[in-house]
């Protein structure tokens, strides 16, 4: 055995196991991760931060040098600006000597400028002439643009392909680290933390760790350096007119402060006014059956209007507060622009402290440093969430669980022999440490034989089972096998011994043979076949196409009931286990399949220590030693006769099932049970029912076993459906009344697209005025120029604020709609589209939440951006064609570079988690069926095995990144180097036009600024191409819920309507399946009929379709062969709204709104406005109004989410006071009072007798007492009715009524 173990002590009673101390770090993760493991808290890591703690010495280098040549780049903008002012001063000074030339006195002789006629009073001048050449110097300038921007590729390529390498190999280690110590953790840790929570936390939790260590740190560290060069600069050359501009930037930050502030708030208000939109909407999707029976549809679009227009609101508000602030940020830069101009263009023309080329370095140095600072903070936010989800997957990687299934710990017998013992075992789940589920528990299981443990469901059975395979530990005694604590044993030992087959059994989806062999790894083909045989299963495998390489599906989902069950005990089997635990393992079969595993289980329990919980008779009388559970203890045991005489737990069991012992005679049967009737009641009504899920019920993370397997198999998510994205138009359309708004926004977005490239006039015109030759015409040129700056903020500022206010209420208004016309629309389906897994109320709730929002991503703002852009670029092409057609031309060559470099970088800020995700898709599905199945998986021992394949399985998504990381850091490179390029070629082209063509210097910049202003705009339009094809998509979706038909449609106004509605009604031949298990027959041809005034009442066992008859009544559903009458209407062709209005209901577990009692009787009849006089009446005829008027706020007791608030006797009694409003002709009863105590049922019984009173009358019960007087019984069986008539009648008839009747026991 690997690793060594030294045994300290045996355990004794009631102490903590330290038995052992276990030396082999290695063992857990494996070797190249122990190493990390363990100086995971040694000083070197200590001060690295949190999210770097897996990075190995290789990591470290890569980020080392990642972020050197992140500073480096950093440092290329401002480097650049250098170039960019010895460039500008080259242009002036070569325009000063044209304007000098351009004076036909003057002529240059030996490179300086002269008077033509020269006399010896007149000085010569000294200015230089003929010097400069300008296109060698533009070319010399091309240069060094070009050599700036190979570097920068290469800069930007390195840095960002190796931080994303880097960040690639860490979440790789956190990944397997993670997944690793989740399959260690004990079971009662997944009791306490849901699956979901989990699955989330291996895709997107460790994705954000990974968005905080990859390339947005190299992006982070690139700006941040850029911000201090560019101060560093403007500082070093100019310091005066730097501070100029820095003391403006307070307001700058004031009025984004200000702004994150207020729309922090409003935001805050908006989403309170959704959520409380979002509660009515799950309140009313969630009890949508109750809805549609009292036709409350409109009533609750509007209650659900009502909460939206608060929302709406604050969105407008919100709107507004953004473009106001918008505004004013814009009309402080335009005012810093003109300030820092003025001042600037005084010290270069008045003081002469600096040049023309140094203002435009100090000036540029400060505004890029500012912009750059602002771009680095959207990082700060990755970081953030970086940082915490690692502290939450940090913390369960360190988390050291209490039964450490892969430890190698613990001893192993030599020779096991099966004895089991429990002493003084106390337990309760983790998950709920307030309910003692064991309590002093006594019990010995010899090996060899066969126990059988019964009792009432919650009684823990099951739980000493679970405690046999040590998923937890007692909290006070021990378990033992042979004499040993199996606290002290190793536990995938253990483990082996033990073969387990559930009632719902687990199969993974791969091959039978694979699932038989999880059982034991390493067996051979022939033994697998054996096993097959042992467990009655070889022979439907073998008539299957492929035998045993058939695929059982998600779950088992291909496979029957019983098939699952066979395969589950032949891999039990295949271990040949010492230990066979049987929980329920026949339960869930019909009987011909329970005969043939019944047969198998008895097979296989010669000679093993056999524990069987069962609640069939059959499969518990050859047991060798029968237990009776009750309250978590063991309070009988013994053979199956002796325990009979005892007339204990097991003895009602027997008698509830066999229906009455026909040893005892009538006269002592008819009094035990009566006596068993009220004393069991409470314990075993639904008793065979209640215990076939009692397994199940314990905790949170088991509920993935009782939901059908669908669930179980990873929804289909909503994404999966594919849906054609849909037509703007249609969405503008619903638009439409709001147009005035998209008007004004439009002209508000248009002027604020113009007013980019008039910023590239100003700015090139006084560039233009440093080369003037008369200083007061220059000095009037640049006032006017900066107080046109102050104007184009002013108008900004207004546009701004009329572009927000004007398409937040356009599309504030839109969502509404939307949000209005879905829920409407949803409320109007028929009830089989609820039953769709897709269509649960969550999923709806969130649908109109999150699509009717993203809709505004076609419309409203969107629009704006585009329209701002689409003008920013026509009012720069225009200004540009006008000025330089050439230079234009050679430009827009660059354009399209320029475009996809900006589009890029949208994109890439987004991330590229959406391709990450599908690749780790595959990992996924095996987390997920793991964390799903945790406890097959921990009984067969096979933690390791799905550690395996989930590690195999991250290997492609690993490569794939690397992969990425290069491609990512080459276009990155590119879109930051191709700005460098494109300045070296215009200004290269420009040199060549100003000195052939006779172009204005001016002219060049006011081309280049222009267009390049465009081209980031364009690439600001292509970023919003996301959020436009989501819109088309979430419209899509929306529209196909509005467009979607319903079968049975509650707005129609067709079909009949009749005045002397009597409430005959009529069941002919009636066969039904749920749409949604199109497999299971709930009606089988049931015929029934019973006339107005009447009394009919269904019994029989669950799922016979009792429920189901009446909810076909209701219209919920429509049979699928058949008719249903209705005063000799066939229901199909009759007003949904007007039948509904006619049938008052009264359910088992009534479903109340949370509002008022008032309003929930009033909910009773939606058509009319009623009086609190009507109120009081029916209140009173539900014996509810005593009640009512003791409660401090009478009629105006808000009841609670659900009802929460009242006792289920109450419930019940606003139940019927609400179908007493309604005045109904035909009253539906399903089973009104069996969840109340007898004395509420007497209050409640009473009421429903009065209610009763010339109404025709459906009852669904299982009491007697309820049955007894009606007209009609119809006993049901599978989906017909087997015999009807009079309580006497069928007593007399000595059939299956009179059985339910003598034995006492639940009729259901």
């Amino acid at each position: 055995m690997p690793g060594s173990v030294k045994l300290r002590s045996v355990k004794k009673f009631g102490q903590e196991n330290v038995g052992y101390e276990f030396s082999d770090e290695g063992k857990l993760c494996s070797s190249n991760y122990s190493q990390i493991y363990i100086t995971l808290h040694s000083d070197c890591l200590i001060c690295f931060p949190l999210q770097f703690r897996f990075a190995s010495c290789r990591e470290i280098c890569m980020m080392i040098f990642g972020s050197l040549c992140a500073i480096v780049h950093g440092s290329a903008q401002p480097l650049m600006l250098l170039v960019f002012g010895m460039l500008t001063d080259t242009f002036i000074e070569y325009d000063i000597e044209l304007n000098e030339l351009s004076d036909p006195e003057k002529v240059c002789v030996n490179n300086t400028i002269q008077w033509r006629n020269l006399t010896e009073i007149a000085l010569n001048m000294t200015k230089s002439c003929g010097l400069l050449d300008i296109e060698y110097e533009m070319t010399n300038f091309a240069y060094y643009y070009v050599g700036i921007g190979a570097g920068v590729f290469i800069l930007g390529y390195l840095q960002i392909s190796l931080w994303i390498t880097a960040a690639a190999r860490q979440i790789q280690i956190i990944r397997k680290m993670y997944f690793r110590k989740v399959m260690r953790m004990e079971i009662g840790w997944f009791d306490c933390t849901s699956v979901g929570e989990l699955n989330t936390r291996m895709s997107d939790d460790i994705n954000k760790i990974n968005d905080a260590i990859a390339d947005q740190v190299g992006i982070f560290i690139q700006r941040f350096t850029t911000f201090v060069c560019g101060f560093l600069m403007g500082f070093a050359k100019g310091w005066k007119l730097t501070l100029v501009i820095v003391s403006v930037s307070p307001l700058i930050g004031v009025g984004a402060g200000l702004m994150a502030l207020f729309v922090a708030k409003l935001t805050g208000m908006e989403l309170q006014a959704y959520a409380k939109a979002g509660a009515v909407a799950d309140e009313v999707l969630s009890s949508v059956r109750t809805v549609a029976a009292f036709g409350g549809e409109k009533k609750e679009v509007e209650r659900y209007d009502c909460n939206l227009i608060s929302a709406q609101r604050w969105g407008i508000r919100k709107g507004l507060i953004m473009g106001f602030f918008t505004g004013y940020m814009w009309f402080i830069i335009f005012l810093c622009y003109a300030l820092a101009f003025w001042y600037g263009s005084s010290l270069v023309v008045d003081t002469q402290e600096y040049s023309p080329g140094t203002l435009l370095q100090v000036f540029f140095g400060v505004l890029i440093a500012a912009l750059s600072l602002g771009q680095a903070s959207p990082c700060l936010e990755a970081f953030a969430a970086g940082r915490g989800a690692a502290t939450i997957i940090f913390e369960t990687i360190e988390r050291e669980p209490e039964i450490d299934c892969l430890s190698e710990a613990g001893y192993k017998l030599d020779k096991v022999k099966g004895d089991l013992e429990f002493h003084n075992v106390t337990f309760h789940y983790p998950s709920r440490p307030e309910v003692k589920i064991l309590e002093q528990l006594n019990l010995q299981v010899t090996s060899g034989e066969t126990t059988a443990f019964v009792g009432p469901s919650g009684a823990g059975k099951s739980t000493a089972i679970q405690l046999i395979q040590r998923f937890y530990d007692p909290k006070e005694g021990m378990v033992t096998l042979d004499g040993h604590d199996i606290r002290g044993l190793n536990i995938q030992w253990l483990r082996s011994l033990i073969g387990i087959v559930e009632q719902e059994p687990v199969l993974f989806a791969t091959s039978i043979a694979e699932n038989i062999r999880y059982g034991r790894p390493g067996v051979s083909n022939d033994d697998i076949i054996t096993a097959a045989k042992e467990a009655n299963a070889y022979n439907f495998i073998m008539d299957l196409p492929q035998k045993f390489d058939t695929l059982v599906g998600e779950g088992g989902g291909q496979m029957s009931g019983g098939q699952k069950q066979r395969i589950a005990i032949a891999r039990a089997l295949v271990r040949n286990p010492r230990i066979l635990l049987l929980d329920m393992a026949t339960s869930a079969l019909d009987n011909e399949s329970e005969a043939v595993v019944q047969e198998a289980l008895d097979k296989v329990r010669m000679g093993r220590t056999t524990i069987s919980i069962a609640h069939r008779l059959s499969t518990i009388k050859n047991a060798d030693v029968i237990v009776g559970f009750e309250h978590g203890r063991a309070v009988e045991r013994g053979k199956h006769d002796e325990l009979l005489d005892r007339k204990g737990v097991y003895f009602t069991l027997v008698t509830l099932q066999s229906q009455g012992d026909k040893a005892l005679n009538q006269k002592a049967r008819q009094d035990i049970c009566e006596e068993l009737f009220h004393s069991f009641y409470p314990t075993l009504s639904l008793f065979y029912y209640i215990c076939r899920a009692s397994v199940h019920q314990r905790s949170r993370s088991q509920l993935s076993n009782v939901v059908p397997e669908l669930s179980v198999s990873g929804l289909p998510d909503d994404d999966s459906e594919e849906v054609e994205p849909a037509p703007v138009t249609r969405i503008l359309k619903y638009n439409a009344p709001e147009w005035p708004y998209m008007l004004f926004g439009s002209f508000g977005a248009a002027v604020n697209g113009g007013v980019n490239p008039v910023y590239s006039l100003l700015f090139s015109q006084i560039l233009a005025t440093f080369s003037m030759p008369d200083p007061v015409e220059q000095r009037r040129e640049i006032n006017g120029i900066c107080l046109f700056f102050v104007v184009v903020g002013l108008v900004s500022f207004f546009t701004q604020m009329l572009q927000g206010y004007a398409f937040s209420k356009s599309g504030e208004l839109l969502t509404r709609r939307l949000r209005c016309l879905g829920f409407q629309a949803m409320l109007g389906k028929e009830i089989s589209w609820f039953d769709d897994h897709r269509n649960s109320p969550g999923a709806l709730t969130t649908r109109l939440a999150t699509d009717a929002s993203q809709v505004q991503g076609a419309t409203g703002s969107q629009i704006g951006m585009i329209v701002n852009s689409l003008t920013n670029i026509g009012v720069a092409i225009i200004i540009s064609f006008y000025f330089s057609w050439k230079l234009t031309l050679v430009i827009l060559c660059f354009l399209p570079f320029l475009a996809l470099s900006g589009g890029f970088q949208a994109k890439m800020l987004t991330g590229f988690a959406k391709q990450d995700k599908e690749a780790l898709e595959a990992a996924g599905q095996i987390s997920g069926e793991a964390l799903n199945n945790i406890r097959t998986i921990a009984g067969l021992g096979k933690e390791r095995n799905f550690v395996e394949m989930f590690e195999a399985q991250l290997e492609a998504p690993y490569q794939a990144a690397l992969k990425k990381a290069n491609v990512y850091g080459a276009c990155y490179g590119f879109a930051q180097c191709v700005v460098f390029m494109a300045n070296s070629a215009s200004y290269r082209f420009g040199g060549y036009l100003v000195y052939r063509e006779g172009l204005h210097f001016s002219f060049v910049f006011r081309v280049i600024s222009a267009i390049v202003t465009s081209g980031t705009a364009l690439g600001r339009a292509s970023s919003y191409t996301p959020d436009y094809a989501k819109a088309k998509i979430s419209a899509a979706r929306f529209f196909q819920l509005l467009d979607h038909i319903p079968k049975i449609s509650v707005y129609s106004n067709e079909g009949d309507k009749w005045d002397n509605f009597k409430g005959d009604i009529e069941f002919i031949d009636c066969k039904f399946t749920y749409p949604s298990r199109p497999d299971i027959q709930v009606l089988n041809g049931l015929s029934v009929s019973v006339r107005p005034g009447q009394t009919l009442a269904f019994v029989g066992s669950s799922g016979c379709g009792k429920s189901t008859s009446v909810q076909l009544l209701e219209r919920f559903y429509d049979p699928n062969n058949g008719r249903v009458l209705i005063d000799g209407h066939e229901s199909t062709r009759v007003n949904v709204a007007f039948l509904r209005s006619k049938i008052g209901i009264v359910s088992q577990e009534p479903i109340l709104f949370d509002c008022s009692i008032a309003e929930n009787i009033r909910y009773g009849d939606n058509q009319r406005d009623l009086s609190m006089n009507d109120v009081i009446a029916a209140a009173k005829k539900a014996q509810l109004h005593d009640f009512v008027m003791s409660l401090p706020e009478k009629y105006d007791t808000n009841v609670g989410s659900q009802g929460s608030q009242l006792s289920r006797g109450q419930k019940q009694r606003i139940a019927i006071a609400r179908a007493i409003i309604r005045d109904p002709k035909i009253l539906l009863l399903d089973e009104a009072t069996s969840a109340l105590d007898t004395e509420s049922e007497k209050t409640v019984q009473e009421a429903l007798d009065k209610a009763r009173e010339g109404r025709t009358c459906i009852v669904i019960a299982h009491r007697l007492s309820t049955i007894q007087n009606s007209d009609i019984i119809a006993v049901m069986s599978r989906g017909y009715v087997i015999e009807k008539g009079t309580h006497d009648y069928l007593m007399s008839l000595k059939g299956a009524y009179y059985k339910l009747v003598t034995t006492g026991a639940p009729i259901s």
